[in-house]
């Protein structure tokens, strides 16, 4: 089939272009002017489920092909999608791959990139405002802030093998921020490992669809979060930000001062 579409590119002289866009944590706004120009110039769009869709209003006469993926819901494998941007450049032309928060984040975006390019496809990246900085900042949550964290880790909270990172355990183990994607389904696992290098106490924040009108919050600690998720009815897609600097937070800090965590 890819041979074919090769040779109807060759008769055509169709020239394929792919751009591999982030679309940024949720809030149609956080997108960059560079990606907004690309979507304005696409032929075709082949998007994820957690993009906002008013971003699509930028192309209105784009072809959109939907290829998201959810947990326990995947309307395409990987390969399968990889052949799809392929297909989809040589018969449009300018595809754009529109990938949420930053394609190179945990998207993928490389695997794409690298099969895209075997096939002599010229490609593109812009980069997207990454919803591991960006939902904590909305909530006024400084991932580092002098005196308090000097770096932190961004860490998937499941692998490709479907298990919990190793990589849990050594941010469990340093004063760093831990932020985690991808974890609601493995909390207990995550509760239990900090709970192991007594962090029991340490401010624990949970930021469900961030930056969007649907956001939910849920704000405890490391002994007291498995609970707020339960009284929130907290679910993926979601955000972990686990460290002192969650109590910092000028929106959150009263209620922390009210669990004696910060002094006045």
């Amino acid at each position: 089939m890819l041979l074919e579409l090769i040779l109807f590119q060759m008769r055509t002289n169709t020239k394929p272009k792919v751009t591999l866009l982030g679309a940024g944590p949720g809030d149609p706004e956080l997108i960059t002017v560079k990606g907004v120009n690309a979507l304005k110039k696409a032929d075709v769009i082949l998007y994820d489920a957690l993009i906002n869709r008013e971003l699509l209003d930028y192309a209105p006469t784009a072809k959109l092909i939907f290829v998201g993926k959810r947990k326990g819901m995947h309307s395409f494998s990987q390969d399968e999608i990889n052949e799809l941007i392929v297909k989809s450049a040589f018969e449009c032309g300018n595809a754009v791959r529109l990938k949420g928060g930053d394609p190179f984040i945990f998207g993928r975006g490389s695997e794409e990139i690298e099969y895209i390019e075997s096939f002599g496809i010229e490609t593109t990246v812009i980069s997207g405002i990454s919803s591991s900085m960006a939902v904590p900042a909305s909530q006024g949550i400084s991932l580092t802030k002098r005196g308090v964290s000097e770096s932190f880790w961004v860490i998937t909270g499941t692998t490709s093998e479907r298990k919990l990172s190793n990589d849990v355990y050594l941010a469990a183990q340093s004063t760093a921020t831990v932020v985690i994607l991808m974890g609601m389904s493995k909390l207990s696992e995550i509760v239990s490992i900090f709970k192991k290098f007594n962090k029991n106490e340490v401010p624990t924040a949970i930021i469900q669809n961030g930056t969007t009108k649907n956001e939910k919050l849920g704000f405890g600690t490391i002994s007291t979060i498995e609970e707020v998720v339960v009284q929130k009815k907290l679910s993926s897609p979601a955000i972990i930000v686990i460290g002192e600097v969650v109590k910092e937070s000028t929106k959150l800090r009263s209620f922390y001062e009210s669990l004696n965590l910060v002094s006045n």
